[in-house]
């Protein structure tokens, strides 16, 4: 069958979300589909070119050419309604490409939602966040998660994020088009419990599923040469904590709770650097910025266990999953998606966000009691078999095959023999 996958952003601009959709399309590949991708333009990639054996093509938008737009030059985000040229653009894809399912995961769909219904291909639609019923995506209200989407709250938080001029029209188009997207859209699949009930799919009119962003099934597989980054680790036997450097992410809390601790084995913290990234670090805490997701991998597979502390409702969490495919244990706040993953007693503990008392008891737990990290870590490598690509990309296929019908074998005939 043949695939098209929208994503506004592919290598080299790479997040969990990203990397998602390019895992899909190489896995789709390799069981025999024809896959192409559909993204936006990056001048660091050919616009058209093959990898993995998926077609890249990358495609020019009209709103994607004003840099004074977007708050961050390398994620120039596709805009919650149809921008022209993107339309335009991927109406010749469709064309060309003649897709069985196309399957969308974020704001480009919203350029393609006026293709819809001029092709008969399946509308597949994975929720990766909460931009269904949310114009910042992320269902926080300042410095809270939000109670639920309402006028009276979404007005001013979108202008107080975007700006007064742009929030407002972005809370507004985006209103428009999650109505015409729950519309039009044949099955959506939410990564977690906490997206599929945020953004109100039980009781709606379009069939949905639950399923995990998924990992490949060889990423416990380590490179036996890693790089050089990895040298500048600690001894084995570390705490690890993996992600964005943000408030959201849970970092001031996690900071304070480890340096409650006193004598504890080292914190290495490893992701983006974020503006408000706290300043001061307690002693023992060491952060490196920007490693490639192979070095990562190695260095969950030495640290004592790992940390999720995120104060926002996470829609999924793939580190949860990376970590427990080399056998580490880890502590989560019990909010978002965070909580499908972590088996509470089983493969880590569930702590309440942004309580760092409860964290660092968490912490302190699992740093006194070796045989219990050992005992968790055969139960952690057997949870990842749940979110590995060999478990959830068959239950991808299956929707497809639900969606688009089959072309029915036409029937032999048959002669019956002279004089009966």
């Amino acid at each position: 069958m043949r695939v098209l996958l929208l994503s506004q952003f592919h290598a080299p601009v790479i997040g969990g979300e990203e990397r998602h959709v390019t895992s899909l399309g190489e896995a789709l590949a390799e069981r025999g589909h024809e896959v192409a991708v559909a993204t936006q333009r990056h001048p660091r990639r050919p616009d058209d070119h093959v990898e993995g054996g998926v077609a890249i093509h990358g495609l020019r938008g009209t709103m994607q050419r004003s840099a004074a737009l977007f708050s961050d030059d390398e994620r120039r985000h596709a805009p919650p309604f149809p921008d022209p040229e993107l339309t335009l653009n991927l109406a010749r894809l469709v064309r060309e490409f003649r897709p069985d399912v196309v399957h969308a995961h974020n704001w480009l769909l919203h350029s393609y939602l006026p293709l819809r219904q001029f092709n008969d291909a399946a509308f597949v639609v994975t929720l990766h966040d909460y931009g269904l019923v949310c114009a910042r995506k992320t269902l926080m209200r300042g410095p809270e998660p939000c109670p639920g989407p309402s006028p009276m709250r979404c007005f001013p938080c979108a202008s107080q994020h975007y700006g007064k001029a742009v929030g407002s029209l972005t809370y507004a188009a985006n209103t428009v088009s999650s109505r015409i997207e729950r519309r039009l859209a044949d099955r959506f699949i939410a990564v977690s419990r906490a997206v599929a009930e945020k953004c109100g799919l039980p009781g709606g009119r379009t069939p949905y599923e639950i399923l995990p962003t998924f990992i490949p099934d060889a990423v416990g597989d380590l490179d036996p040469s890693p790089d050089p980054r990895v040298a500048l680790l600690p001894d084995d036997g570390y705490l690890l904590y993996v992600g964005d450097l943000n408030r959201n992410k849970g970092v001031s809390v996690l900071l304070k709770a480890y340096a409650s601790l006193g004598d504890a084995p080292p914190l290495v913290m490893i992701g983006r650097r974020c503006a408000d990234m706290p300043d001061e670090l307690p002693p023992n805490v060491t952060v490196f910025e920007s490693w490639p997701h192979a070095a990562v991998m190695h260095a969950w597979s030495r640290c004592l266990f790992g940390i999720a502390p995120s104060v926002w409702p996470e829609a999924c969490g793939t580190i949860v999953m990376e970590a427990h495919a080399v056998g580490r244990p880890m502590i989560a706040s019990d909010i978002g998606g965070l909580s499908d993953l972590v088996d509470p007693g089983k493969t880590g503990l569930l702590v309440p966000a942004g309580d760092d008392v409860a964290l660092a008891d968490a912490m302190s737990t699992m740093i006194q009691d070796p045989t219990r990290r050992e005992t968790m870590a055969l139960a952690c490598r057997a949870r990842a078999e749940l979110f590995m690509a060999k478990t959830i990309v068959p239950r991808i296929e299956r929707i497809y095959d639900e969606l688009v019908p089959r072309p029915t074998p036409r029937a032999e005939c048959q002669l019956s023999p002279v004089g009966t």
